[in-house]
């Protein structure tokens, strides 16, 4: 291995005391492969087993709390007491190749596809539609609904312990129910739960205190605890960075483990303004990058790619895609193999990467979202 990669397989140690073999993750991905019901399968473990070899940690697809927040079409359940076998079969499958295991759980709010749901009706903080076609206009959620979510979340943090995992990661980003809460868009709330910044950050905040109550009740050895953001969104009124900066400053304080950036490029600028060029992952990181570690993600196909990201100050780095289409990204790097590492994959690579069925076509169906070559 050349040495100017030395950094990137420096090991890292949580708050929490968890510790990661080096400084690269797998992003959380839908995979769209675990059972109708939610119990995970074995596509979805051969899929994990391929890529859970080189990195310091799986953060897996997004599991939901309960089944009226699910968000995808052969999503990881994370409801219900008997999905823990399966979710064990996962976490040992992770950790087995060497990687810490860390489950994604969330609920999807207004963006749940009717079709998915028992009674076809999505909720949400406020009966506000998204602004997206196919989806209906959802229900707001009724106080003793939203304390049944959040206890919701806390028990799937105990299955998730229970199951053997080494941590949660709350998934507070993507349009998904916990960021409604936080946006003026969605959350159009005059009670406790919504108005200004300050309630519209409740829900979140009763979030990881349901999860944190949940670890430290059951968790025997040591157990990471992280949460996803998104900087801004599209929508007027929506989040902004005056918006987030401060909300960040309050999850530093929250004792996370980390705090996840969720672009689609770790040098993206201003997805509301195309003036404002400055990468919304680094704007994070020089605003509470010294209170908690921030995991930056995007378009990081090469080492040098890499290496450049981490060279800002960045402590975690994930991927995502790059790893779909090289599964060994991290093997190759520590064995000196940087010129044979892929960026991009062919129409006939599914078996190969071990790709799941409905995830193959979703990536085929995508133009530019993955690099393919004919």
């Amino acid at each position: 291995m050349s040495s100017k990669y030395n950094p990137l397989f420096e090991g890292f140690t949580f708050k929490s005391g968890v510790r990661l073999e080096n400084r690269i993750l797998m992003a959380p991905m839908t995979n769209f492969a675990s059972e109708e019901n939610g119990v995970v399968s074995d596509e979805e473990l051969v899929y994990y087993k391929e890529r859970s070899g080189g990195v310091g940690a799986v953060v897996t697809a997004v599991a939901y709390v309960i089944r009226g927040g699910k968000g995808f079409v052969n999503q990881i359940g994370a409801d219900s007491d008997d999905k823990i076998p399966g979710l064990k079969r996962l976490a040992d499958t992770i950790k087995g190749e060497g990687a810490k295991a860390i489950l994604q759980i969330f609920h999807a709010g207004r963006m749940a596809p009717p079709e998915l749901l028992e009674d076809g009706q999505s909720v949400s903080a406020s009966a506000v539609a998204a602004p997206r076609p196919g989806l209906v206009t959802p229900r707001e959620l009724t106080e003793t609904e939203i304390e049944e979510i959040i206890q919701a979340f806390g028990d799937a943090a105990r299955r998730a312990i229970q199951a053997g995992f080494d941590g949660v990661e709350i998934h507070g980003a993507n349009t998904y129910l916990i960021q409604q809460f936080f946006s003026p868009h969605s959350n159009r709330r005059t009670d406790k739960w919504g108005g200004t910044i300050e309630k519209r950050m409740a829900f979140p905040l009763a979030v990881i205190d349901s999860v944190k109550a949940a670890v430290k009740e059951h968790a025997k050895d040591p157990f990471v605890f992280g949460y996803r953001i998104s900087p801004e969104e599209m929508e007027n009124p929506g989040i902004t960075m005056d918006d987030t900066l401060p909300f960040v400053d309050t999850l530093a304080e929250q004792e996370l483990d980390y705090l996840s950036v969720s672009v689609q490029d770790f040098w993206q600028g201003s997805i509301r303004d195309e003036q404002d060029k400055k990468s919304r992952v680094l704007l994070i990181q020089e605003r509470v990058g010294n209170k908690v570690p921030v995991i930056g993600v995007g378009s990081l196909y090469t080492p040098e790619d890499v290496k450049k990201a981490l060279d800002t100050g960045v402590p975690l780095l994930a991927l995502g895609r790059e790893l779909i289409i090289e599964p060994k990204w991290v093997q190759k790097v520590e064995a000196g193999e940087t010129g044979t590492i892929a960026t991009s994959l062919t129409k006939d690579d599914q078996e190969r990467l071990k790709v799941p069925d409905v995830l193959w076509s979703t990536i085929m169906k995508t133009p530019g979202w993955f690099p393919v070559e004919d």
